[in-house]
């Protein structure tokens, strides 16, 4: 089984975290929550507290497959900031494991380098932070072992994306016929 984690910091997109929650277990793939603060509970931008399963200075994450970071704001900002979390991009990166971002989370891996010659997308106004990315004009798009996506509207079709990279295209398109996704 596939193991994803998924981090949450305080003011993260409450849609763009629990949307790809839900899809990537409704694909059978065990998705961790992982709080980048010493308490699993995690306020989002529009005032709905998440309780993470663990904490990041807890957890192993030798024993996953991929990450996700959700955005939001100031959530990005915090993601931004967490040192812990950037080393964890680096060698998730340098391993080649995959890593998904939405609306402005992308800019962390941006300004990581991570998406250079990449063709990648973020929320309107971020298009800075993805050094050397190729910005695209898309929902949500996936370039090699990174999958961004631009916001809150596209939180579904990004996570039917990660299924894609972590399962296989049978999956997302059975899975998104059963959760009546119009393409």
């Amino acid at each position: 089984m596939k193991r994803v984690a998924l981090f949450l910091a305080d003011g993260f997109e409450e849609i763009e975290a629990l949307t790809p929650v839900d899809v990537l277990r409704r694909a059978n793939i065990k998705v961790t929550t992982i709080s980048i603060s010493k308490d699993k509970l995690v306020k989002g931008a529009h005032e709905i507290t998440v309780m993470a399963d663990e904490l990041i200075d807890q957890t192993n994450f030798s024993t996953f497959d991929a990450l996700i970071l959700p955005g939001g704001m100031p959530g990005t900002k915090n993601l931004n900031k967490c040192d812990q979390l950037k080393d964890i991009l680096l060698e998730f990166s340098q391993a080649g494991k995959l890593i998904g971002a939405i609306c402005a989370a992308p800019m962390v891996i941006g300004e990581l380098g991570l998406l250079n010659g990449k063709n990648a997308i973020c929320y309107p106004g971020f298009e800075k932070h993805l050094k050397g990315a190729i910005i695209q004009n898309k929902p949500s798009i996936a370039d090699g072992n990174y999958i961004t996506a631009n916001g809150v509207g596209s939180a579904l079709q990004f996570a039917l994306n990660l299924v894609r990279e972590l399962c296989d295209e049978d999956t997302a398109k059975e899975l998104a016929r059963k959760m009546l996704v119009v393409d």
